[in-house]
């Protein structure tokens, strides 16, 4: 903690003086000249952008895929990773030393002072009140509250730190942990106010009211607030600015990128100073065995996640490819299913510098908020709630819900709801935060009927790093963590 809490901003951080997030950003502004103009404290926000996806296994570069998503039941270590700390994630054998959790934590706080900072400073000159500065702060806000909502899921109970840290007191630097509830209620507090931003934004990349609004929605859904996440999620599919691609394939295509179903995303430009998706170079095994026959019971039969996509669904063969042409003679060659969402063409021999973006939050998973909201809000589905969730199959070319299953009960159309979360957003960062949200017995089966047979439920959330621990003395392990 700090570490992570003492950065000074205007001493340590890497910034771009542009208003783009597509530019390159090197450019170093010293403390003297900061925080004088507009262009300044765009350049602090930009900054906080930076903090989550501007270089190799940043948080939306590929961090959170190799801690959080290779400790579900769709994802385990390949013969590639050789790191103990990424192997004992998918073996759940992992503890309070290991390392990703480290870089969770300290990646999440380093975007959190980043974004005090932009905050603080910009809120207190006078100079800066135009409404593109009042834009930027909320803009600022958002990312907080993104980072913080990222945290208190995966930690629970997480020390909240709402300014810039400029004393080196242990007073102030040995924060304690606060209550989830009191975390939740900051993060709602920034995403009301993210409210006000444009409906939309001149540079791609940019928050937008529209972001601010969905990110709220999955705030509420996670709290279980189910009306206000029904309500919140409408708001966004009756503004009629975002809409399905026609294609799925165009929800990761490079030419359609930051278009018409994505809400926000992290932004990636390959081949250039600014690192490419790492995503992209993904290839470990996706297909996790699975307990089949009469050993499973009806909630978990479906085996793999590439087993549970029907032959016909339209997303199979873009999520998984299971032949490529080689780049050095041309022939088409048979694989194993391979993840292939992020795959960019123009960067063939060179995948990890795609130029595809990964989604955090786009309009389809929108839609099936609200149906999941509808659902639990009315103690069954509603016409409504169908329609959502069919927006979605019918894209996908499968059955609709309303025409296979009309009379689901509130559990089963529950099921369906997230086994169509499962297949719509593979690796947009998202299953262990829907399987920790429905419970540890819920996780624990799943994980279970994966094979993942170390699965307890304190798995629900990881362990605050060690190294915290032993620099903060006030900071407090995890209840399910503490031995």
């Amino acid at each position: 903690m700090k570490k992570t809490l003492i950065f000074s901003f205007a001493a340590l951080v890497l910034i771009s003086a542009c208003n783009s997030l597509d530019e390159d950003p090197k450019a170093f502004i010293s403390s003297t000249n900061f925080y004088k103009t507009t262009e300044d404290a765009d350049a602090a926000v930009i900054a906080i952008h930076n903090a989550i996806n501007s270089s190799t296994h940043t948080l939306y570069n590929r961090l959170i895929q190799i801690s959080t998503e290779m400790a579900t039941d769709d994802y385990e270590a390949g013969p590639r990773a050789r790191n103990a700390h990424v192997r004992a994630l998918s073996n759940l054998t992992h503890d309070a030393s290991n390392d990703r959790m480290i870089e969770l934590w300290r990646q999440s706080y380093d975007g959190i002072n980043r974004a005090n900072v932009a905050i603080d400073n910009i809120g207190k000159n006078p100079n800066l009140n135009s409404q593109k500065d009042k834009d930027l702060i909320n803009e600022a806000k958002f990312l907080r509250a993104l980072l913080y909502f990222n945290l208190v899921r995966w930690f629970g109970d997480v020390p909240l730190v709402l300014h810039e840290t400029t004393v080196l007191s242990s007073e102030v630097i040995n924060v304690s942990n606060t209550p989830e509830a009191e975390v939740y209620t900051q993060i709602e507090n920034d995403l009301i106010d993210a409210e006000a931003l444009p409906v939309v934004q001149q540079n791609k990349g940019r928050v937008t009211a529209g972001a601010a609004k969905s990110i709220l929605a999955k705030v509420y859904l996670t709290e279980k607030k189910w009306q206000k996440a029904a309500e919140k999620s409408k708001e966004i599919i009756d503004s009629k600015v975002y809409d399905l691609f026609e294609n799925y394939a165009d929800v990761f295509n490079v030419a359609t990128k930051n278009g018409k179903e994505h809400i926000f995303s992290a932004q990636f430009k390959g081949l250039t100073n600014w690192n490419g998706n790492m995503l992209a170079s993904t290839a470990a095994p996706t297909s996790v065995p699975g307990i089949a026959g009469d050993q499973a019971d009806a909630l978990h039969k479906e085996g793999g996640l590439f087993e549970a996509f029907a032959e016909t669904d339209k997303r199979k063969y873009i999520t998984f490819a299971v032949e490529f042409v080689s780049p050095t003679d041309g022939k088409t060659y048979k694989v194993t299913p391979h993840f292939n969402k992020y795959f960019d063409p123009a960067t063939p021999t060179s995948p990890g510098q795609s130029s595809k973006n990964t989604p955090i939050i786009r309009f389809a998973e929108v839609l099936l908020i609200y149906a999941e909201a509808l659902n639990e809000q009315n103690n069954g589905p509603t016409p409504e709630a169908y329609a959502a969730v069919d927006r979605v199959r019918t894209r996908a070319g499968i059955p609709l819900l309303a025409e296979t299953s009309p009379a689901l009960s509130q559990d089963d159309f529950r099921e369906a709801v997230f086994e169509e979360r499962r297949k719509e957003l593979v690796y947009e960062y998202q299953r262990w935060f829907d399987l920790a949200r429905r419970g540890s017995d819920y996780f624990v089966a799943k994980l279970k009927a994966a094979g993942k047979t170390n699965a307890q439920p304190k798995h629900v959330h990881f362990p605050i790093p060690q190294r915290e621990l032993d620099l903060n003395p006030n900071l407090k392990q995890v209840p399910a963590w503490r031995q």
